[in-house]
C-alpha cells in the first residue's frame, strides 16, 4: 500500500448531486497549531490558514528528465518533481501548524513523463494485480485533499483514469464532467473540510474542481457518449451557492483552466478553455482560485467580481512541481459565522529545496525500471538530428515524423477507396531540444520527438483548404519588412502561438513569406513540382489533437475521416526506427518548405 503521512480521525461524507464526496479528515488538537495573531481577551476571533497547490505535474515525480537522461535543467535553473514539493510542503506545514493547511491540485497529472507512460502503457496500473500508479502513490504520501480533473486525465481512456482514482487516498474533482446519459456529475463535484481552531468554532473549506470543456474535442475517442463537459462559468454559478448554503466559510475552486478568456478549439463549442479569470469576475462568492492549463507563472491577480466588487485572488504555480502556490487566509469571527477578512497568494520555488527522501526511497524501484526502459537501444543513425533549429528550417528530424505518419497512412488505405490519393504529413516541433544522435538510437531519442499522447488518423482535404490550413499555421511568425534584420529568437511564436501550434506539411512544396501580413504568407505551393489545383483531393496525416480541433486550424475537424489508429504516434516512430534499424536522412528528408521576403530566402 502506498505510505499515506496524513492522520485523519476520520472520513466524512458529503453528498451533492448525488454523489458520494470525500471530505478531509479532521485533525486532532496536538496537530493545530496555534496561529500566530490569535485575538486577544475580548478581541474578535480572529483565525489564518493557508491553501497550498500544484498544477501540471505531467507525470514529474523527481527532478529528472527521461528523454535526456539526466537531472533536469533549464535556462532558469529551475526543479522539477513531486520529491522537491514535498519538502516545500513540509516546510510549509513546520511553519503553518498541519491543521492549518490544505493541499490541493488543478490538474493534468498522470500524463506527460516515459514515468506516467510505462505505468499507463507497458506495465498498466489497469492490469490484474497491477502497480500503483507512482503519481497516486507519491500525492498519497504527501498528503493531497483534493485534485481538479484535467484534460490530460482522459488520455489513457476512462478505465485508467478511474482505476487512478481508486488508488488515490483524495478525492478527483470535476463538476463539469457529466455522465452523458444521465448529465449527472461523473466525479465528486467538490470537497468539504473541516479545519479546527482555537477559538471553538470550525471553517469549513469548499473546494470546486472545475476541468476543461476542450477535453470533448482533445479525448473525443475517449469520452463521446459517455462524458460531457460544459463551460466552467456556468457550473461555477450552479454549485457557488450551494457550496455556501451547505455551510462553506471559505470556497476554493480548483479550476484547470487558464485566465487568459480564450480559447485554442475555435467555435467548435460554446464554453471558453481558459476561463478561470471569466469565472471569478462572474460568479460571485468565490474566494480564490487554483488556477492550471495554461502553463504559466502567476504568482498572484486579482479579479473584481463584477457582483459583489469583491475581489477574487487567482494563482497559478509554474508546471512539472516548479512551484508551490500558498493562498494565505486571515478570517474574522463575525455575526455567527466566519468571514474572509484577506487573502494573498505568493509562489514558492522548488528549486530551493532538496528532494524529499521519504519520496525518493518510496519510488526508486519504479524510476529504475523506467530508465532501464527508456534507454533501450532500437536502431542507429547514420547522423546527428536535432530540433534546435526547426522552428524556422524545414530540418530533417521533422521530417522523420512526417515520413513515419505518411508511410503508416499510405499503407493502412492500401486497397482501399482512398489508395489513389497523394498522401501528406503533418507535424510540429514540440521541443526545441530533441536529439536523434549520430550512432545507437534508444527509446527515450525516439520517445522525445513526440512527447504527447497524440494517435493518427487520415482526413481528406482539398487543395484550397491545404492553403488555408497553412497561412493560418504561418502566423507562427512576426512580421518582418525586406532588409530588416532577422533575429531567431523573436522570429516565431508570434501572438503567443506555442511550437506545438505550428505545423509544417510533409508532400508538399512551398514559401513562406514573413514580409506579408498573416493569411497572405503562403507562395509557389506545389506537389510534385505542379501548382496545388485548389480542388484536387489529398489525404493527410495528422494527430487526434488537431484533427479534434486543438490548434484551431481550419478545415480539418470538420474533414472526412478515413482511417484512424488507436496507438500513439510515438510508438508508431519507435516500432518504424526498430524495424527499419539504420536512419539515414537522404532516404526520407527534403527541403519542402522555406522562409522568405520577396522571393529572396531569410535562410
Amino acid at each position: 500500500m502506498p505510505l499515506n503521512r496524513r492522520s485523519f480521525m476520520g472520513r466524512s461524507a458529503v453528498v451533492g448531486a448525488g454523489v458520494a464526496v470525500a471530505g478531509a479528515g479532521s485533525v486532532s488538537a496536538a496537530e493545530a497549531a496555534v496561529p500566530a495573531g490569535v485575538a486577544a481577551k475580548g478581541a474578535p476571533k480572529r483565525y489564518s490558514f493557508t491553501v497550498m497547490g500544484t498544477t501540471d505535474l505531467h507525470g514529474h515525480v523527481f527532478n529528472w528528465d527521461y528523454f535526456t537522461d539526466r537531472e533536469f535543467d533549464d535556462k532558469a535553473r529551475n526543479d522539477v518533481g513531486l520529491a522537491k514539493i514535498s519538502t516545500l510542503v513540509d516546510r510549509v506545514r513546520a511553519e503553518k501548524g498541519r491543521g492549518n493547511t490544505l493541499l490541493i491540485d488543478a490538474g493534468d497529472t498522470i500524463q506527460g513523463t516515459q514515468l506516467s507512460y510505462y505505468y499507463a502503457k507497458v506495465d498498466p496500473i489497469t492490469a490484474e494485480s497491477g502497480p500503483v500508479h507512482p503519481m497516486a502513490q507519491a500525492m498519497n504520501a504527501i498528503g493531497y485533499d483534493a485534485a481538479a480533473l484535467g484534460n490530460h486525465e482522459f488520455n489513457y481512456g476512462i478505465p485508467l483514469l478511474r482505476k487512478f482514482e481508486q488508488q488515490c487516498d483524495f478525492p478527483l474533482l470535476g463538476a463539469n464532467a457529466l455522465d452523458a446519459r444521465t448529465l449527472r456529475p461523473a466525479f465528486a463535484p467538490y470537497s468539504m473540510h473541516r479545519l479546527r481552531t482555537p477559538c471553538g468554532r470550525d471553517v469549513r473549506v469548499a473546494v470546486l474542481g472545475l476541468t476543461n470543456p476542450g477535453i470533448a474535442i482533445w479525448d473525443k475517442a475517449h469520452v463521446a457518449g459517455k462524458m460531457v463537459f460544459p463551460g466552467l462559468e456556468e457550473q461555477a454559478a450552479y454549485w457557488v451557492p450551494r457550496l455556501r448554503s451547505m455551510g462553506a466559510d471559505v470556497v476554493v475552486v480548483s479550476a484547470h483552466s487558464g485566465s487568459s478568456g480564450t480559447s485554442s478549439y475555435g467555435d467548435q463549442l460554446p464554453y471558453v478553455e481558459n476561463a478561470a479569470g471569466l469565472v471569478a469576475e462572474r460568479v460571485p462568492g468565490i474566494d480564490a482560485i487554483l488556477v492550471g492549463h495554461a502553463h504559466t507563472e502567476i504568482a498572484e491577480y486579482r479579479v473584481v467580481n463584477e457582483t459583489t466588487g469583491k475581489e477574487v485572488v487567482l494563482s497559478e504555480p509554474l508546471k512539472w512541481g516548479q512551484r508551490l502556490t500558498l493562498f494565505d487566509f486571515g478570517l474574522v469571527w463575525s455575526r455567527g459565522r466566519w468571514v474572509v477578512e484577506r487573502v494573498g497568494a505568493r509562489v514558492l520555488n522548488s528549486n530551493t529545496v532538496e528532494e524529499d527522501p521519504e519520496i525518493v526511497r518510496l519510488l526508486g524501484d519504479e524510476h529504475e525500471k523506467v530508465v532501464a526502459y527508456v534507454n533501450q537501444v532500437i536502431g542507429t543513425s547514420v547522423v546527428e538530428m536535432s530540433t534546435a533549429r526547426a522552428p524556422w528550417r524545414d530540418e530533417p528530424i521533422i521530417d522523420l515524423i512526417s515520413h513515419v505518419q505518411a508511410e503508416t497512412v499510405r499503407a493502412a488505405l492500401a486497397g482501399s477507396a482512398y489508395a489513389g490519393l497523394p498522401v501528406l504529413s503533418q507535424a510540429s516541433c514540440f521541443s526545441r531540444s530533441a536529439v536523434i544522435p549520430a550512432g545507437e538510437v534508444t527509446i527515450r531519442d525516439a520517445a522525445g520527438l513526440y512527447p504527447f499522447e497524440n494517435t493518427l488518423e487520415a482526413r481528406v482535404l482539398t487543395g484550397a483548404q491545404l492553403k488555408d490550413y497553412l497561412e493560418f499555421s504561418a502566423k507562427y511568425y512576426v512580421r518582418v519588412a525586406p532588409g530588416e534584420p532577422v533575429d531567431t529568437a523573436r522570429l516565431t511564436n508570434a501572438e503567443g502561438t506555442p511550437d506545438y501550434n505550428y505545423d509544417a506539411v510533409y508532400g508538399l512544396t512551398y514559401d513562406i513569406d514573413i514580409a506579408q501580413p498573416v493569411g497572405s504568407r503562403i507562395v509557389d505551393l506545389a506537389f510534385e513540382g505542379v501548382p496545388v489545383d485548389p480542388a484536387r483531393e489529398f489525404v493527410l496525416a495528422v494527430n487526434n489533437y488537431r484533427a479534434s480541433g486543438g490548434g484551431a486550424f481550419p478545415h480539418v475537424a470538420g474533414a472526412k475521416q478515413v482511417w484512424a489508429d488507436s496507438d500513439e504516434i510515438r510508438n508508431t516512430i519507435i516500432q518504424w526506427v526498430r524495424a527499419k534499424g539504420v536512419l539515414d536522412p537522404a532516404e526520407f528528408a527534403s527541403v519542402g518548405w522555406r522562409l522568405t521576403r520577396a522571393g529572396v530566402p531569410v535562410f
